[in-house]
């Protein structure tokens, strides 16, 4: 794709975003089952998705992966699986579940619409729901612990600086 074919792609979308700031904003969410029995979770979905590349909102055709689903999924999947190791080290009967995890992403910052747009994902949200007969007191022990040895969820929840480099190859 050539630059001129990116900005006619996304000058519409651009336009609608600044006329309703409201359409800009994509509810983002991926839900994954639990399967305590291996200490594992698995996408509750069909599609296999391998290439990343622009979410429908910045003009992507809606086939390909986005950056931003994966990260959703990155953190479905490690949460799933601390779950699932944390109930299993605390003897908690689990015999199933899913994990959510949502959030929001308003493109007219990303695409430099509206500058005080913040960029990036916001209102990042996680949620259980499980098939177990653990009382209430234990189910909220189970979720401060996963939180705590979750590495995606500490990754994204601490502030966290990258350190990011640029070279050329040969």
């Amino acid at each position: 794709m050539q630059s001129e074919q990116l900005r006619a792609l996304q000058a519409p979308l651009k336009e609608m975003y600044r006329a309703e700031p409201a359409s800009a904003v994509a509810k983002m969410q991926v839900e994954w089952k639990l399967d305590p029995a291996k200490i594992a979770c698995h996408r509750v979905t069909a599609e296999t998705r391998q290439v990343a590349g622009l979410h429908q909102f910045a003009g992507g055709s809606g086939a390909e992966l986005c950056s931003a689903d994966m990260l959703l999924d990155s953190l479905a999947a490690c949460a799933g699986v601390t779950l699932c190791a944390v109930a299993t080290a605390m003897e908690i009967p689990l015999h199933g579940g899913s994990v959510t995890v949502a959030a929001e992403l308003d493109f007219r910052g990303t695409l430099g619409v509206d500058r005080s747009t913040p960029i990036g994902l916001q209102n990042l949200s996680l949620a259980f729901q499980l098939d177990t007969t653990a009382e209430e007191p234990v189910l909220q022990k189970l979720l401060q612990l996963t939180e705590r040895y979750c590495v995606i969820h500490q990754t994204l929840s601490a502030a966290n600086p990258i350190a990011s480099s640029i070279a050329k190859t040969a």
